[in-house]
């Protein structure tokens, strides 16, 4: 139901019969299996993302492997499981992280992957940063102490450690998600840095492995924006057309063309390339 009703949302933008499209249908449907959306407080766009993703990839996988059924039933290496876990939403938007974890008793280092679809990137800097400084803070090394250790399997006991990331595999799509909400003792708040972002030549050879983002350069294709505060803030969206490549601002019905220079925002909360 959920992937249907956003097909029909895809179709019903791009055949260009309406001035704007309200999302409200699959907004409806996707209340109904994440009740906390169909509430009417403000809720948090990345939160919201990643439950659209993991919808539509719940959604697709099953018809893929339905079809695969059909064609692989006389063959009998066809795997169950890589079928079940492959679409359209892990083809363009699942990366891998490698985290290097070293012991630091006896040194030996053990590798842990983990699947990404948002990377979640600190905010170094509560005047000015940029997305490259973000990324460096991201994937520095850290030192696990305290409740934090590991249970090394070469020592037998718990041990500090040092941690390390990196990119094994590129997504053709890659999310950040930058951390603009942090706790400050028992109070949240939002951080209004200015972050400055490439709209082109995104370089993420520096944190992943040789061959995971070789001739790998990313461009700037849509951010949503984030304006007001934790309670009562209001969401817009920066999109760029992929036919035209010219860029629209999206707020509620209201579409404009805004020139290049006005994609660089101080309220940029999730960043699309």
């Amino acid at each position: 139901e959920s992937a249907t009703a956003f097909g029909c949302l895809m179709s019903n933008m791009w055949l260009g019969e309406f001035d704007c499209v309200s999302p409200e249908v699959f907004h409806s449907v996707l209340g109904k299996r994440y009740p906390a959306f169909s509430k009417k407080t403000q809720q948090d766009a990345q939160e919201f993302l990643i439950c659209v993703l993991n919808e539509l990839h719940e959604a697709l996988k099953n018809v893929r492997a339905q079809l695969c059924k059909r064609r692989c039933v006389t063959d009998a290496k066809a795997s169950r499981g890589s079928v079940g876990e492959t679409s359209i939403i892990t083809q363009l938007f699942e990366g891998q992280l490698s985290y290097d974890i070293t012991c630091l008793e006896c040194k030996t280092t053990t590798d842990r992957p983990e699947s990404f679809t948002v990377l979640s990137l600190p905010v170094p800097s509560k005047s000015g940063c940029s997305l490259q400084d973000c990324l460096k803070c991201f994937f520095q090394q850290d030192t696990l102490t305290w409740n934090n250790q590991i249970h090394c399997s070469w020592c037998g006991t718990k041990q500090d450690a040092a941690v390390k990331a990196t990119i094994t595999k590129a997504p053709y799509i890659i999310i950040f998600h930058l951390k603009r909400f942090e706790w400050q003792g028992n109070h949240k708040r939002k951080l209004s840095t200015d972050i400055c972002y490439p709209l082109s030549n995104l370089d993420l050879s520096p944190y992943s492995s040789p061959l995971s983002c070789k001739d790998a350069e990313y461009s700037l294709c849509a951010v949503a924006n984030h304006s007001g505060f934790l309670d009562d803030g209001h969401y817009t969206a920066f999109c760029k057309h992929s036919v035209t490549k010219n860029w629209y601002c999206f707020d509620d019905a209201q579409i404009t063309k805004i020139p290049d220079s006005s994609v660089q925002t101080d309220t940029a909360y999730l960043l699309f390339y």
